[in-house]
């Protein structure tokens, strides 16, 4: 298995979570502060520069009012890929 954060999917994922972010109308800066993390250090693990691990990304859907299957949902659509 491939474990490149520049994978297709990773990318897919990556996106989503941005788009999360700015459907439930926070800034980096918020989300971070939530996290425990600088701006500096979320920006990028959303840029794929730092990869993120599955307890992060269901910390991240937690604080936007995802759940994880909700968000893994979303990942899992066709139109996700494109």
């Amino acid at each position: 298995m491939e474990k490149s954060i520049y994978t297709r999917e990773y990318t897919a994922l990556l996106r989503l979570l941005k788009e999360a972010r700015q459907e439930a109308g926070m800034t980096q800066v918020q989300l971070a502060k939530k996290l425990r993390l600088t701006q500096s250090l979320y920006s990028k693990m959303e840029r794929g520069e730092c990869r993120m691990d599955m307890i992060q990304v269901r910390k991240i859907c937690r604080i936007l009012g995802l759940t994880l299957p909700q968000f893994v949902e979303r990942l899992g659509t066709p139109l996700c890929f494109v």
